[in-house]
C-alpha cells in the first residue's frame, strides 16, 4: 500500500485493511484456542462465549500492538503510517484562560499557520489520532464479527462455511482428519 501509493489513491485502503486484520487475528486467536480445546491432552473445555472473547481480546491486541508499531515508525523514522486527517473544529481545555478545565470550542477553521506560512489544506491537520482510532474500531468490528461467527461454529461444531474457511483442521499423524466432538456449551 505503501509503495503503489494505494493509501492515497485509495481512500478506505487502510479503512479495509484494518477491518480484514481485525477479522483474521480473532480467527487466528480463535484457531488457537479451539486446537487446545480439542486436544485430548488438556483437561480443561472452554465454552463458546468465552473461545469468542478470547479471539476478540487477541485480536485487539494485535490491533493495539500494530498502532503501536505506526506511531513509533512516524516518531523515530519520521514517516506518516498514521494518516493526516483535515478538521474543522476543535474542543480543548487547553486553551481555557480561565484554567478552570472548561472546553474551548474553535470552530471553522479554514487554515493553520506554521511559521507564518499557512498549510493550506482548509482545516486544521490531525496528524495521527484520528486515523488511529479508526483504525481501533474498524478492528473492533472485524473481530466481532469473526468472534460471533466462531461462536457459533463452537455451537453447531463443524457447520458454517465461513468458519470452516478459517479455521484449520487437525490432521491425525497417519493422515487421516480427526473426527470432532460435539462442544457442550457449559
Amino acid at each position: 500500500g505503501e509503495v503503489n501509493a494505494y493509501y492515497v489513491r485509495i481512500p478506505i485502503w487502510d479503512t479495509m485493511l484494518h477491518t480484514a486484520n481485525g477479522f483474521l487475528m480473532a480467527a487466528i486467536g480463535f484457531s488457537l484456542v479451539d486446537i487446545f480445546n480439542r486436544s485430548e491432552r488438556f483437561l480443561v473445555k472452554l465454552s463458546p462465549v468465552f473461545v469468542a472473547i478470547v479471539a476478540f481480546c487477541f485480536s485487539m491486541t494485535i490491533g493495539v500492538l500494530w498502532e503501536f508499531f505506526e506511531f513509533g515508525m512516524d516518531y523515530f523514522f519520521h514517516t506518516d503510517m498514521q494518516k493526516d486527517t483535515v478538521v474543522n473544529a476543535i474542543y480543548t481545555v487547553a486553551l481555557d484562560p480561565t484554567r478552570t478545565n472548561r472546553v474551548v470550542a474553535v470552530k471553522g477553521i479554514q487554515d493553520v499557520v506554521i511559521n507564518g506560512e499557512g498549510l493550506g489544506v482548509g482545516g486544521y491537520l490531525d496528524i495521527g489520532i484520528i486515523d488511529t482510532m479508526k483504525d481501533l474500531f474498524v478492528n473492533f468490528i472485524g473481530a466481532v464479527v469473526f468472534s460471533v461467527i466462531g461462536y457459533f461454529y463452537i455451537k453447531r461444531r463443524g457447520k458454517g462455511k465461513i468458519a470452516k474457511a478459517f479455521i484449520p483442521t487437525l490432521v491425525e499423524p497417519d493422515g487421516e482428519q480427526e473426527q470432532l466432538p460435539p462442544q457442550s456449551s457449559e
